[in-house]
């Protein structure tokens, strides 16, 4: 594994049993919503992966980060003490639980939802501090420090703090969450359709901010999302999902002006232009997708 390489995916798989339920209960068959996906992710890159809903991105994501257990292939994840040299990458789909925790400081989700993921019980501040208190990183004044400055940072004034959740806006919850999963100085973060449920004025400012922080803090992206306008903006290479198989991977402005799987074109064809009159020359030959 090349040394600027921070997640190495070998042949991961999530399948999901299909059970016919009656006098005798029996798997009748299988959901294979990700099956054998390899690539890699080089540290500081954000990798975009696309394709339509059903396609396995979100499966994969979470599978990468453990949210649940792959039911086969490697992810190794080249964690800080790797890259000083002081260890070897870790496969996580084979640590227990007790043996991930230590890393979860390092692996964040910025979820979809930026209403559902927020505890409506709790406050911002508490929100916001509750990764740092399980892993025992600050308490006391530290603790309400490094809150309050990550908030400043992704624009949520500090004072505001006491709040709930309902009392703010989608981008503004949504920008809570991105402190939330910031506030620990993570090395991976997984974007699961961050910015699809936001407005359009508002998704450009939260990838903007993605893309300072990403700058600021090295952190290294895989960015889910089914906009392609969206993952044009903010990705390095782009890797594009059908039914749960990675079928193309390239770099951001050759898939787009070159694509050569006949889903990616499909996909792309489908995307509105701001330019009613441009066809580039390959969509002529995008037929269906079997």
């Amino acid at each position: 594994m090349s040394n600027d390489v921070i997640l190495s995916v070998r042949k991961l798989s999530k399948h999901y049993p299909i059970v016919q339920k009656g006098f005798f209960t029996r798997k009748v068959g299988l959901v294979k919503a990700c099956d054998e996906v390899s690539f890699d992710v080089r540290q500081g890159e954000t990798l975009g992966i696309v394709g339509e809903s059903g396609s396995g991105k979100t499966t994969l994501g979470r599978a990468i980060l453990r949210a649940t257990r792959p039911t086969s292939g490697e992810v190794l994840f080249t964690h800080r003490a790797a890259r000083e040299g002081r260890e070897a990458p870790l496969d996580l789909a084979k640590l227990s639980d007790d043996q991930l925790k230590p890393l979860r400081t390092e692996l964040q989700m910025i979820f979809q939802d930026p209403f559902g993921s927020l505890n409506p019980r709790m406050t911002v501040q508490q929100i916001v501090a509750e990764p740092l208190t399980i892993h025992k990183m600050a308490s006391g004044s530290e603790l309400e420090d490094r809150v309050v400055a990550m908030l400043q940072r992704v624009g949520i004034r500090p004072e505001v703090r006491t709040r709930y959740p309902h009392a703010f806006s989608g981008g503004q919850r949504q920008r809570i969450g991105i402190a939330r999963a910031l506030v620990m100085k993570p090395s991976l973060v997984v974007c699961d359709e961050a910015v699809s449920a936001l407005d359009v004025s508002v998704q450009a400012q939260v990838m903007n901010l993605l893309a300072e922080l990403q700058e600021e803090f090295g952190l290294t992206y895989l960015f889910i999302a089914h906009g392609l306008s969206v993952v044009r903006h903010i990705s390095t290479r782009v890797a594009v999902m059908f039914q749960g198989r990675l079928v193309e991977l390239e770099q951001t402005e050759a898939l787009f002006e070159n694509p050569r799987h006949e889903y990616t074109k499909t996909l792309l064809a489908a995307a509105l232009d701001p330019d009613p009159d441009h066809r580039p020359d390959w969509a002529l030959a995008a037929g269906e997708v079997g």
